[in-house]
């Protein structure tokens, strides 16, 4: 599988830079006067929320890819919650929701409903947040990819139930305090050993297509959902959106804070296809765990009253497992 087109981006003046000087098929879907905005304006997200920007991209690339022909299934969640305020949405493509855990179900039903149609031109996305997608909805989802039913599934991934109290899921990382598991005890936050790495889980289904990807690579994010919509068959998609509520970060860190989790390795950006990974994004500029955590107040009882430099160095040795794991360090960065 080829890897996404290097761009250059080009300072033009004073006032301008960016990749305007980019033919229109080559610019983002955002840099498109026409996109659809497919999540617009009146939503009800926090400032500086991840997944409202990561669904933002990855709806707009789903649609610019299918020619405006999708429909879109999402589980209870931030998302639903945040974007439908009864009667209003924000949503401007024909939108479903069901219950917290068979959005993959119900989206794959929409797809069975549109192939007895004969109506292949349009195209399904499921979507939802970690705990609707890696513990509520897991068996619908992994029906769904056992079936190799036609959807692109999303996951937003925010590491923890946001909508209802920051309380642990399946997706909450070691050591993060949450509602649930408290900063108390001599292993503070959520345990060791437990969770589900639900991209791992994806691939041991062998379905056609599996990615990963960050809200601090936009254009990564828009191209691999284009790939995902140009197959057939079941198609995983799970990204890292922090949330400035749970995470205890500033709004206008969210950004910064996914890439320090893609630079740590804690957090490994690939693609694979049948189970096989294919293409990894390469860590360029390797930071030590303890640059993520430290701007996180979900950590903060990592550093005070005493700096924990044991469980620091357990959570260093995860990403220096992930890095070996998936071949992450750039051939000058392991070389140097």
């Amino acid at each position: 599988m080829s890897a996404a087109p290097q761009v250059k981006f080009y300072q033009v003046g004073s006032f301008a830079a960016g990749n305007r000087l980019l033919g229109p098929e080559a610019q983002s879907d955002q840099a498109d006067p026409g996109r659809s905005n497919a999540l617009t304006c009146g939503h009800r997200a926090c400032q500086g929320c991840g997944e409202a920007l990561g669904a933002r991209y990855a709806l707009d690339a789903a649609q610019r890819a299918a020619g405006g022909k999708v429909i879109a299934v999402n589980a209870t969640g931030c998302l639903e919650v945040f974007s439908t305020p009864y009667p209003e949405t924000s949503w401007q493509l024909p939108w479903l929701h069901s219950l917290f855990g068979n959005a993959p179900a119900v989206a794959a039903g929409v797809a069975a409903a549109l192939r007895a149609k004969g109506r292949t031109d349009v195209r399904v996305v499921g979507q939802g947040g970690d705990g609707g997608t890696v513990d509520i909805g897991l068996g619908c989802l992994s029906g769904m990819f056992e079936r190799n039913d036609d959807v692109l599934y999303i996951c937003y991934d925010n590491e923890a139930y946001m909508n209802t109290g920051v309380q642990r899921s399946g997706a909450t990382p070691a050591t993060a305090r949450t509602a649930t598991t408290q900063a108390v005890g001599e292993q503070p936050g959520a345990p060791f050993g437990q969770g589900k790495n639900l991209p791992l889980i994806a691939m041991a289904h062998e379905i056609p297509y599996v990615a990963t990807a960050t809200v601090a690579g936009l254009r990564d994010l828009e191209a691999k959902v284009h790939r995902a919509m140009g197959i057939r068959g079941a198609r995983y998609l799970h990204v890292l959106v922090p949330c400035p509520l749970g995470w205890g970060t500033a709004s206008h860190d969210t950004v910064r804070i996914a890439r320090l989790a893609e630079q740590t390795g804690l957090f490994p950006v690939f693609e694979a296809t049948g189970g096989v990974v294919t293409d990894v994004t390469p860590i360029r500029r390797r930071v030590p765990v303890e640059e993520y955590l430290r701007p996180q107040k979900r950590y903060a009882h990592l550093f005070k009253p005493e700096l924990r430099t044991d469980v620091i160095a357990r959570l260093q040795r995860v990403a220096d497992r992930n890095i070996a794991r998936f071949g992450l360090l750039a051939q000058e960065e392991a070389t140097s």
